[in-house]
């Protein structure tokens, strides 16, 4: 078969900062439904600081491992004192550069370690050069408005893509220390001005289920079964990872065992359950 463009090769950022608990099992079902879903030729995993855990060495086989000391002065990523508060999100914010690089680099499927695989992309998106995929408007963190975003939790590229570079050269500019500027509204308004070097895909393809409310509750607690169209769900865990957190769902990442996902039958749980050892 002729090869494609964008390789068949996943890469994902992890451990950019000191690794204090074990490696969760959301992660490992990450990876593992990746390789059984997607049978890639490699699966990349660029990391500072290594993962620890029986769920960590389950997985690593899986794994070609890169080690990597980002440096976050070298992307522009500076705070000042409007934007101190959002230093302790260095990590991510050093993580959206990196994936932008490596994916200039070497090319494939960056997907955020919250991601669980359903069906494999079709092939024809792997013919395009540069591919992201649509969510929600969201609330511009400068100025209150509702602005279109084109998500960065999963990007499929070609090595040395034209789009992937000029989102990286914009990048530092752009970067005011919120979640989105740079990584999310960013990529809308170069879509704009480079419409031939992007391919965008609808929601339900990356991002069936959205960062509201209504579509966590049915992610993690209520129970859809209609996987129709769609080639991976984005957890969007940052809003509900911690047990004191409530704003976005009661749900939190100590209610997901391995007992929950073998028991209880939600969305997630039913997708998930197939890929545990």
């Amino acid at each position: 078969m002729t090869e494609l463009p964008i390789p068949n090769q996943y890469l994902f950022v992890f451990g950019l900062r000191r690794q204090d608990e074990p490696f969760h099992i959301s992660h490992y079902l990450c990876i593992e439904s990746c390789f059984r879903v997607n049978r890639p030729d490699r699966i990349l995993f660029f990391y500072e600081h290594e993962p620890w855990g029986p769920w960590w060495e389950l997985v690593k086989p899986r794994l070609s491992l890169v080690r990597i000391a980002p440096n976050p002065r070298s992307y522009g990523i500076r705070y000042g004192w409007r934007n101190r508060g959002c230093r302790r999100y260095r990590y991510a914010h050093v993580a959206d550069f990196v994936r932008l690089e490596k994916l200039q680099e070497f090319g494939g499927i960056y997907a955020d370690i919250d991601t669980l695989f359903v069906h494999p992309p079709h092939l024809e998106l792997r013919t395009k050069p540069f591919v992201l995929g649509r969510e929600n408007n969201i609330v511009c963190q400068t100025n209150g408005r509702m602005l279109p975003s084109l998500c960065n939790a999963l990007i499929m590229s070609r090595p040395h893509a034209e789009f992937g570079w000029r989102w990286l050269e914009a990048m530092p500019q752009a970067f005011d220390g919120s979640w989105s500027n740079h990584s999310t509204i960013l990529p809308q308004r170069l879509s704009l001005e480079i419409p031939h070097a992007l391919h965008i895909e609808p929601p339900r393809t990356f991002y069936p289920y959205m960062w509201t409310r209504e579509d966590l509750y049915t992610l993690l607690e209520g129970c859809q079964r209609d996987t129709t169209s769609i080639s991976s769900i984005h957890l969007w865990s940052h809003l509900w990872w911690a047990s004191d957190r409530r704003d976005f769902s009661s749900f939190h990442q100590g209610l997901m065992t391995e007992s929950h996902i073998r028991q209880v039958d939600t969305t997630f749980n039913l997708l998930a359950r197939p890929f545990l050892p």
